[in-house]
């Protein structure tokens, strides 16, 4: 859909005007525009109406269990002790109450969640086919499972571009790394401008943003003699994409030293902003903090903000005891209904899509009648979208009975990716880039959209 080559400028200049959709047009990529006849950021009009304009992605590391959350399962309950050929069957242990108009049933381990029930649309039907975490972690980020691939975020930035110079178009807030590493945000063959840019939470969560040059007469002048030597660097190689990546992060991270600490400065959130996050003033690492930064990042016209809740060890693979669900999802709970809540009352939700998911669920089954955990499920499992034009309130699809298999409305890891494309403005089997011979898409080959959670 996009082809590898310069946009000229006058068709930056008119594509900017569309795709900025009431945010005024950037000095800085006018210049850029004016400089190398385009910039590999420049916002870019969705090919098809866009319901959503931005991305909240929100990742649960190890695995949440579907049928202990948001897919209550009263047939397993009556069943609980009773052994199959694959074990013995689990009943959840935890309650599930109805929240909001919608009556969404939600289990008490988020009861937070249950405040912005009817801004949900939970997916009951999905299916991964990986089962161990890195190749489902990695599918569900990419859409490959096996060979890494360029991740969801790094093709929307491809395919729109940034609304903000000054910030990268993708930005993850992930205080470890999850199973798969930094191949789930990772460009692969696309431009690396592309590339996803990890924020570590903590008193210095993007280090060396100060200048060690006090003068700014000085610093504007390395500038300038920085951007004369590359102008006539790039003139002999007008073809040479990396090049052009090269520079436009160099762009980027001086815009950076200039909005990132403010973006990241909490001080003058009110009182009653943090305590509606669950967050004291001052800390710097919690999920709550993720949160409320991913808020104001979307403010500032980053594209992309992806949050992970904890990396590849102490996560929800809750193969020893499902009691250990309670902290996980503690630590999670508030902050994303807070989240949800805080975009809805700003009238940010209805252009920014929220998604929750994980890389599959759990067994309904446990491996004997004394074991107290889960183990892993592909089959079936469940997603949360809230915002950016799906239906609020609303359940899609059912696994079985007993939540072992998806009995109605399938979602493939690909038919999810084509949703989200698509909620986002673009047909997922046109978004492409070519590479090796041949065009590449988020989707590979197949993928659905699935049309009956849209507004």
């Amino acid at each position: 859909m996009f082809p590898c080559e310069r946009m000229k400028r006058r068709e930056f200049l008119r594509n900017s005007a569309m795709g900025l959709a009431g945010v005024s047009l950037y000095p800085q990529l006018v210049q850029a525009a004016e400089f190398y006849e385009g910039h590999p950021l420049a916002p870019k009009p969705s090919p098809l109406p866009a319901k959503a304009r931005q991305l909240v992605f929100i990742f649960l590391t190890g695995g949440f269990s579907h049928v202990d959350t948001f897919d209550p399962k009263p047939e397993l309950t009556k069943k609980d002790g009773q052994k199959t050929d694959r074990g013995v069957l689990s009943a959840s242990r935890f309650e599930f109450k109805r929240y909001g108009q919608s009556g969404l049933e939600i289990s008490e381990l988020f009861p937070h969640m249950g405040k912005v029930a009817d801004d949900l649309c939970v997916i009951r039907s999905m299916k991964n086919d990986f089962g161990d975490h890195f190749q489902g972690t990695l599918a569900m980020h990419t859409g490959s499972g096996s060979v890494p691939m360029p991740s969801l975020g790094s093709w929307l930035s491809y395919g729109l571009g940034t609304l903000n110079p000054n910030l990268p178009s993708y930005m993850i807030l992930a205080k470890f790394m999850p199973y798969a590493g930094g191949q789930n945000w990772d460009n692969s063959f696309l431009p690396t401008s592309h590339q996803g840019v990890r924020v570590v939470p903590g008193q210095d969560p993007i280090p060396n943003l100060k200048t060690p040059v006090e003068s700014v007469s000085l610093r504007e002048m390395e500038q300038t003699m920085l951007a004369d030597i590359n102008k006539i660097h790039a003139k002999d190689r007008p073809h040479d994409a990396r090049l052009t990546a090269r520079m436009s992060s160099f762009d980027i991270a001086r815009g950076m030293m200039n909005e990132a600490p403010e973006a990241f400065d909490l001080s003058k959130e009110k009182d009653s902003v943090l305590e509606n996050y669950g967050l004291e003033r001052g800390e710097k690492e919690s999920f709550s903090w993720q949160c409320l930064i991913a808020r104001r990042l979307i403010e500032r016209g980053v594209r992309v903000v992806q949050l992970v809740d904890t990396g590849a060890n102490n996560n929800w693979d809750a193969h020893g005891n499902m009691e250990t669900h309670r902290n996980k999802a503690k630590y999670v709970d508030q902050g994303i209904a807070a989240l949800i809540g805080d975009l809805r009352d700003r009238g940010m939700l209805d252009d920014t899509l929220v998604v929750c998911c994980t890389e599959f669920g759990r067994t309904p089954f446990a491996d004997s009648e004394s074991a107290k955990g889960r183990g892993h499920h592909r089959h079936a499992f469940t997603c949360l979208m809230a915002g950016g034009g799906v239906k609020g309130g609303h359940v899609h699809g059912a696994s079985d009975e007993i939540g072992m298999e998806v009995a109605e409305d399938l979602v493939h890891y690909h038919d999810f990716h084509a949703t989200i494309l698509r909620l986002m403005g673009f047909d997922h089997e046109k978004l492409t880039y070519r590479y090796g011979g041949r065009d590449f898409r988020l989707t590979d080959v197949s993928g659905k959209v699935v049309d009956s959670l849209i507004a």
